[in-house]
């Protein structure tokens, strides 16, 4: 199960002048949907949650009601200038169903020396079961050349996780740098 619990209470007042009184009470208004039932609507503690939702595709348990609900986080909206969490959409989930979610890659190691690391697609589209969905998939890309290409289908995968997205996609391509390049790098010596 998740190891990120939250308490949450039943919101009743909606509206904009009611979302901004549960903001001031650091609070975050949410809701919860899924598999054909009603949305739950509800307020989350604000240091807590933001703490919970810090990775992408947190698995939450929110209890409500004495009541626990296993979610999977689908969206946050943040105030565009102060990035404070305005709204979060949590999508319910079961022990053994399986998401498609979005997970990052990560690029590590070094590439040949001189090369230019070009990242085309910073995340994948992957099927996992919702209480195993991996946090980001590493790709190293030590000792690479000028001229290689690495697809989607390229990656490796976490044991029960399958790509989504066609095997063709390029994630990574690496090239040589630009004569701009080269100049720049010869003035600053």
């Amino acid at each position: 199960m998740s190891d990120l619990n939250l308490t949450a209470e039943t919101r009743s007042e909606f509206g904009k002048g009611a979302a901004r009184r549960i903001r001031r009470a650091k609070q975050i208004p949410a809701v919860i949907y899924g598999h054909g039932a009603a949305p739950l609507h509800l307020v989350l503690p604000e240091r807590e949650t933001v703490r919970a939702i810090r990775g992408s595709n947190a698995l939450l348990t929110i209890t409500l009601d004495g009541e626990e609900h296993l979610a999977l986080v689908k969206d946050v909206q943040r105030d565009p200038v102060l990035q404070i969490v305005e709204h979060i959409d949590l999508l319910t989930v079961q022990k053994g169903e399986k998401v498609t979610v979005d997970v990052p890659v990560v690029l590590t190691g070094e590439s040949a020396p001189g090369v230019v690391v070009n990242q085309e697609e910073v995340s994948v589209s992957v099927s996992a079961d919702a209480t195993n969905v991996p946090v980001n998939i590493e790709l190293d890309i030590s000792g690479r050349e000028a001229g290689q290409h690495i697809h989607a289908s390229d990656l490796v995968l976490p044991a029960n996780v399958e790509l989504i997205n066609e095997g063709e996609l390029l994630i990574v391509h690496f090239a040589e740098p630009t004569v701009a390049d080269v100049d720049e790098e010869a003035a600053a010596e």
